[in-house]
């Protein structure tokens, strides 16, 4: 950014719903280490929401600058990788010694490596996809899990902790994967749609209303599922047949 723009200072709107976000990213911390788990894992959640506003903000106001996503990028690595490894690790990982240490510093790892090759190839990664699980949705992914615990059946509960040690190393690898997700970034959710399409939204919405816990784990992990499955199955696919295409002309 130009060092005259720097001095003349940086826009308070859209930093403010950031700082929101670390906020609560530190509360979340507090609360893992007062074992309140369940408050730890509504805090990501919230962090997560902060952080789709502030870059909304930003882009409908004109006020986004390089300082902002800098600063957004130092906040999300500790709202979704720091506090989700510490909770993930104060709750079950720590039964698993070493390698429960070991799990939960590579997932706050491959945030930070996620967040820094996000921030230098923006400008060569198409916006219709992230290349690897966006960070808030690996630690969103976290945060649901503890949420969705309470539906495992009594008898599956001693498997809970190997479940949580799994899911930490999943999310961890798909961050700094080369795997495809969509952004969302060009659906354009303020432009004009069939009427069909707010009906559909409402009807996602109120079943999520109605069980919110299980519903958003089961979102969030078809989201993290729906990346492989585009990655490996449908861009392959189309490859090959482009190829054979080729080979035939």
């Amino acid at each position: 950014m130009d060092q005259s723009k720097a001095r003349k200072g940086i826009f308070i709107l859209p930093n403010l719903f950031t700082t929101a976000s670390l906020f609560a990213g530190f509360m979340g911390l507090v609360w893992a280490s007062a074992g309140k788990f369940e408050m730890c894992a509504t805090a990501i959640l919230f962090s997560a929401l902060m952080d789709g506003l502030d870059g909304k903000v930003a882009r409908l106001t004109g006020t986004a600058s390089e300082f902002g996503v800098q600063y957004d990028s130092l906040c999300d690595l500790v709202a979704f990788g720091l506090v989700p490894a510490f909770m993930m690790y104060s709750m079950y990982l720590h039964q698993f010694n070493r390698l429960g240490i070991a799990v939960a510093f590579l997932f706050a790892a491959c945030a930070a490596l996620r967040l820094a090759r996000f921030n230098v190839s923006t400008a060569v990664v198409p916006k219709k996809f992230f290349i690897g699980l966006p960070s808030p949705a690996g630690g969103c992914a976290l945060a649901a899990f503890v949420f969705f615990t309470q539906y495992i059946p009594a008898d599956f509960s001693g498997f809970i902790p190997a479940i949580a040690l799994g899911l930490t190393f999943v999310a961890a690898f798909s961050m700094v994967s080369r795997v495809r997700y969509f952004s969302f970034k060009e659906y354009g959710f303020v432009k004009a749609r069939p009427f069909s399409t707010l009906v559909s939204a409402i009807l996602i919405f109120t079943l999520i209303i109605s069980e919110p816990k299980l519903l958003g784990f089961i979102i969030i992990g078809g989201y993290i599922i729906s990346g492989p499955v585009y990655t490996f199955l449908f861009l392959s696919r189309r490859s090959t047949k482009l190829l054979g295409d080729l080979s035939e002309s």
